[in-house]
């Protein structure tokens, strides 16, 4: 088989993983020792693991290795072919009913396609007792089930699962090969995609969204303003409320349409009636819907608060490689200011403290981020680190 080459066919947007490509296509292409029934695709965020995953599920379903244009190909990155599965979560954890249901289907051979292929986005939200029913059918899988599973690590999956799996590791993207992507996909001018990448660090998703979304640039400018916002208890405690409602309002936003339709199909599919009558039973189906829409909710509050950590840390380590000395504004290559268009404020910044006090607020900063991922209420979390910034 003639695979397309690394950067064309359904490789064309994984920028910057040509290793990682080329590990794929050999498997694709049947080479001894190359192809495994069990995958686990790790990378940083924003490096394209699901992207990579849904590429080789398009791939090992194409006739022509993963041509990007015929059928096959089309509905597999899509999910819309028969014998793909993508496994995506917008909850905070996928559970062992919802696995079971993927197991039985890897169980079935393939109704169109030539392989049966389930790929888990989010393997590292799989609860314990769901790992054990995926671990079950790794261990024993059906003759053309291949499983393709992606998370942040690999210590994020349960050891006795990653042991029974290829890894292949993802890089960081270049910031230009993420611009260029952005150039060649998006038609975005290339100052404002370069711009986009540098800020977004090789996420390749949040570099996107920074490019097309004023309002995302916006908000992100607005929380590196933060840090010199700083200036007494009552700034810091008001500062955390803010940052809080804020990734509030914007869950509730992003989450209010599908919230609705969700309600009104489960009331239709329950039998409620014209008067509000309500049907026997129907007060479970109801609640499960609604802790199911709260937890999605949560997560999305969550990646909001994130995605302000993730500025603010770009912020200090800007501040630290000017303390440091680790930037060369006149060199063409080497380390670079991740928000050169603020320097004359990170500057102030850096005279203003030793080094030893930006570590301790990258630090604050990790720990707010633990603090989080352990249900610390968000607030409390936020007002710590804020304090802790605040300290001189």
């Amino acid at each position: 088989m003639n695979t397309p080459a690394v950067g064309q066919g359904v490789w064309a947007e994984l920028v910057g993983q040509e290793r990682a490509v080329e590990v794929l296509r050999r498997a694709v292409t049947g080479e001894r020792h190359a192809m495994t029934h069990a995958w686990l695709v790790t990378g940083p965020p924003g490096s394209g693991r699901s992207n990579a995953a849904r590429a080789f599920a398009a791939a090992l379903q194409c006739r022509t290795g993963g041509c990007g244009h015929c059928n096959d190909c089309r509905t597999s990155l899509s999910g819309a072919h028969p014998d793909v599965t993508l496994v995506r979560t917008e909850q905070l954890s996928i559970g062992v009913d919802e696995v079971r249901e993927y197991v039985r289907r890897a169980a079935m051979s393939p109704t169109k396609g030539r392989r049966q292929v389930i790929v888990v986005e989010d393997a590292d939200r799989v609860t314990d007792r769901g790992a054990d029913a995926l671990l079950k059918a790794i261990e024993e899988p059906a003759p053309k089930t291949v499983w393709l599973l992606c998370a942040p690590s690999a210590e994020d999956v349960i050891v006795t699962i990653r042991s029974r799996c290829r890894q292949l590791q993802l890089a960081t993207p270049r910031d230009d090969a993420v611009a260029e992507l952005l150039v060649r996909r998006d038609g975005i001018d290339l100052a404002l995609a370069s711009h986009a990448a540098r800020a977004a660090q090789g996420h390749i998703g949040r570099a996107r969204v920074l490019a097309r979304n004023e309002e995302a640039r916006n908000r992100r400018h607005q929380v590196l303003q933060i840090p010199g916002q700083l200036s007494s208890v009552g700034a810091c405690l008001t500062a955390a409320d803010n940052l809080v409602k804020a990734a509030t309002d914007e869950a509730t936003k992003a989450t209010a349409e599908i919230d609705q339709k969700e309600r009104a199909e489960l009331e239709q599919a329950l039998g409620f009636g014209a008067k509000g009558a309500r049907p026997r039973n129907a007060q479970a189906a109801m609640k499960d819907l609604d802790d199911q829409q709260k937890a999605r909710a949560k997560r999305l509050q969550r990646d909001a608060l994130d995605r302000v950590l993730t500025e603010l840390t770009t912020w200090y380590r800007d501040v630290l490689s000017l303390q440091t000395h680790g930037i060369d504004p006149s060199a063409a290559t080497g380390a670079h200011l991740i928000n050169g268009d603020l320097r004359s404020q990170l500057e102030k910044q850096a005279r203003a403290c030793t080094a030893e006090r930006t570590l301790r607020r990258i630090d604050a900063i990790l720990a707010c981020r633990e603090a989080l991922e352990t249900n610390v209420a968000p607030l409390l979390a936020m007002e710590a680190m804020l304090l802790s910034l605040g300290e001189r």
